[in-house]
C-alpha cells in the first residue's frame, strides 16, 4: 500500500513538472524521499497500534459426553452434525437394572413405612419402645435417600445434549457398552450456543486495544466478504506468563514476544453461528488512535478479502 501511494505521488509529481506547473528545483528533486519518510513514519508504522491486524479464528467449545451411568447402548437417537436443542435426547443405556434398583428399594421402603405405622401405634398405646419408632423413621428416611440416588442413576440412561449444537465424528453404536470414566468419552459435542471468534494481535500493536472496539473481519471460507462486530475483552494471560505449581527451581526458557488473543464478537449473530469451528481469516481493529489510517488498513483487509479466492 505505501508503494502505491508512493507511486501516485511520483505520477503527480511528473505530470506537474511536464506541465510547467512547478519548478523542478532541489526540494521537489528531494520530495520524494520526504513523503516516503514521512508516508512510512507519520502513517504506515503508527497504523499498527492505531489499526491493528490479525489472525483470526472461529473458536467453539467441545464437550466430550461421558455417561454418568455404565451399562449397555440399546439406542443411539443423535445423527453427526445435525443441530440439537439443549436437552435433546442423544442415546439411551438400557434401564433395566437400574429400574430393577429403583422397584427393589421402593418395596422396602413401603415395608419400613409399614413396620413404622405400627411402631407407632404401639409407642402411643405404650406398649412400644420411642426407640423402635426413631429407628424405623431412620430407615425410612435412608431408603428414600437410597430411591433418591436410584431414581438418579435410572434418569441418567437417557444422555441429553447439555446445550445447543451439534455431535461431531460419531462412532458409538447400538450394543456398545460404555462407562462411566471420566477418561472414556463417547463422542464429542460442539457447543454452538456461544460462538468465540479469536484475534491473535502482537503485543507491539495490542497497546490499545479495548472491548467496544470497532472490527472488521474477512474468513476464507466466506471469500470476499467483510464482516463486522465488537471487541468483547483482551485475555489477560497467555501460556507463556503461566506459573504453575511445581517442585522444581525456575527453568529458563527462551522468551518470545508471543501475539496476544483478543476476544470478538460478530454482529450478525446468525452468522457466527454458520461458521463452522476452525474457519481462519484475518481482521483489523480500529482504535481511537491514529485514526488517518483506518482507511487504509480497510483498503488492506478487502485486499485481502479478495485474495482469499485464489489464496488457500
Amino acid at each position: 500500500m505505501i508503494i502505491a501511494i508512493f507511486n501516485v505521488y511520483l505520477v503527480i509529481l511528473f505530470a506537474l513538472v511536464k506541465l510547467r506547473i512547478v519548478r523542478f528545483t532541489l526540494f521537489w528533486k528531494i520530495s520524494p524521499a520526504l513523503v516516503l519518510v514521512l508516508l512510512l513514519f507519520g502513517l504506515f508504522i503508527p497504523m499498527g497500534w492505531g489499526a491493528p491486524e490479525g489472525k483470526a479464528l472461529v473458536i467453539r467449545p467441545s464437550v466430550p459426553i461421558v455417561a454418568d451411568v455404565a451399562g449397555e447402548v440399546i439406542e443411539v437417537q443423535v445423527e453427526p452434525n445435525r443441530p440439537l436443542k439443549v436437552g435433546d435426547v442423544l442415546f439411551r443405556i438400557d434401564p433395566v437394572p437400574y429400574r430393577a434398583q429403583v422397584d427393589a428399594l421402593a418395596a422396602q421402603l413401603r415395608f419400613e413405612e409399614l413396620r413404622l405405622e405400627q411402631m407407632t401405634q404401639l409407642e402411643r398405646t405404650q406398649a412400644g419402645r420411642a426407640f423402635d419408632v426413631q429407628q424405623r423413621e431412620a430407615s425410612v428416611e435412608q431408603l428414600k435417600a437410597q430411591i433418591e440416588g436410584a431414581q438418579w442413576n435410572l434418569d441418567k440412561t437417557v444422555v441429553r445434549a447439555p446445550a445447543d449444537g451439534y455431535v461431531t465424528n460419531l462412532a458409538l453404536r447400538k450394543g456398545a457398552r460404555v462407562a462411566n470414566l471420566p477418561l472414556a468419552p463417547v463422542m464429542a459435542f460442539i457447543d454452538t450456543s456461544d460462538t468465540v471468534i479469536g484475534v491473535e494481535v502482537a503485543q507491539i500493536d495490542g497497546r490499545y486495544v479495548a472491548p467496544g472496539q470497532e472490527v472488521e473481519l474477512t474468513f476464507k471460507f466466506l471469500p470476499g466478504q467483510i464482516h463486522k462486530g465488537r471487541v468483547v475483552a483482551v485475555l489477560q494471560a497467555i501460556s507463556a506468563g503461566q506459573v504453575q505449581v511445581s517442585g522444581l527451581a525456575v527453568t529458563p526458557v527462551q522468551i518470545q514476544a508471543a501475539p496476544f488473543a483478543v476476544r470478538v464478537k460478530l454482529d450478525d449473530q446468525a452468522l457466527a453461528e454458520s461458521l463452522p469451528a476452525g474457519s481462519v481469516g484475518d481482521a483489523a481493529i480500529f482504535t481511537e488512535h491514529v485514526t488517518a489510517s483506518h482507511i487504509i488498513r480497510k483498503v488492506l483487509l478487502r485486499q485481502i478479502a479478495i485474495l482469499n479466492y485464489v489464496l488457500p
